[in-house]
């Protein structure tokens, strides 16, 4: 690894630290009243227990669902918008990097993202993100694929279904090419660039936009004994790249975002309509002459929305840089067992996609 990433500051969620107008909740409080003066504009701050946030917010998901009441993909997201804006008038407050309120979860990212400052109002939501994100961080994921477990910086995609990893180790071992060379675009938790290791590819040069994704593979790399082998970058696509690789791995969010993206995992989920053309022609400067890219994509968009373009087959179609040299598909199962799926993600499927210049 060639950079120091020690001054790279993570993304963190905002926090306020001076004195404003707020509502005081105690147990005894009306919560409905509470959540009327969240709708009106109005901070409300947790005072006592932990669970009276949460009491709070499900009584706020009741009295939103009364005015949103589509259930389609739209109307649900346009739910979630509002939902998302009012919540984060419910606030918390933090002090010695610990939360006041009685019976809460002890969170170490209060710590390891805010050194400087002790004391602090947080909205409840982002608190139940980083207590979720913390759990994730101090168990781990196991990745059978790569036979270890990794543990994800705070706001760092990572998956909790893993077809479209299966589909890359089933590609990996068989491909035959060069390995003196990779490029992943979008390193997220560092998994793909992982398996480019264990499979005998000998340097690795990996970029993300989000500075967290940047800050967590490096240490999982020093963690890993992988320091001398990948070279990260934050960055926009193949920016502050000079390499010509054997094989560019890309898997890019699956769905064409309707809104303003945010920094972080907005932008592992949702991507803008521009993001493929660019990324295809950067990457026919940075490909070798036998080179090849692999995405890893999914069908989600189309079973959405049939009307739905799919960007790698409008490339293929409207371009003559790549030509396509495999097409691999496989179902995608529940992220539980015990979940029933009802929706049309039934009908999802991942994808591996391998292109090589025409």
């Amino acid at each position: 690894m060639k950079h120091d990433f020690s001054s790279l500051q993570p993304d963190r969620p905002p926090i306020i630290t001076s004195e404003i107008e707020l509502i005081r909740f105690y147990h005894d409080t009306n919560v409905k009243a509470a959540v009327e003066q969240m709708i009106a504009g109005t901070y409300v701050l947790v005072e006592e227990l932990y669970s009276d946030g949460l009491g709070i917010l499900a009584e706020l998901k009741r009295t939103l669902l009364v005015y949103y009441t589509d259930t389609k993909f739209q109307g649900q997201r346009d739910y979630r918008s509002a939902f998302r804006e009012v919540s984060h008038r419910l606030l918390v407050e933090v002090k010695g990097h610990k939360l006041l309120v009685k019976k809460a979860p002890k969170i170490g990212w209060l710590e390891v993202l805010y050194p400087e400052i002790s004391e602090f109002y947080i909205s409840f939501p982002e608190i139940q993100g980083m207590n979720s994100a913390w759990q994730w961080y101090q168990k781990g994921i196991e990745v059978k694929t790569l036979g270890i477990t990794l543990h994800p910086f705070y706001g760092t995609y990572f998956p909790t279904r893993f077809e479209h990893l299966t589909l890359f180790d089933r590609w990996l071992k068989k491909y035959v090419g060069s390995k003196e060379k990779a490029i992943e675009i979008g390193v997220g938790s560092g998994i793909l660039s992982f398996q480019l290791i264990q499979n005998g590819f000998e340097t690795i040069f990996a970029t993300d936009t989000n500075k967290n994704a940047i800050i967590g593979v490096a240490q999982e790399c020093k963690r890993l004994g992988y320091d001398e082998k990948i070279t990260l970058n934050h960055g926009d696509l193949f920016e502050n790249c000079d390499v010509k690789a054997d094989v560019i791995v890309f898997n890019p969010p699956w769905l064409l975002a309707k809104h303003t993206l945010e920094e972080g995992l907005d932008k592992a989920i949702y991507y803008e309509k521009e993001l493929f053309p660019r990324f295809f022609e950067q990457a026919q400067k940075h490909l070798t002459c036998n080179g090849k890219i692999v995405l890893l994509f999914s069908n989600l968009a189309q079973v959405i929305d049939e009307q739905s373009a799919h960007p790698i087959i409008e490339e293929l179609r409207t371009n003559e840089r790549f030509r396509k040299e495999l097409h691999l598909r496989h179902d995608v199962s529940a992220s539980s067992k015990k979940t029933k799926r009802t929706d049309a993600r039934e009908h999802e499927k991942v994808e591996l996609w391998v292109l090589a210049q025409q």
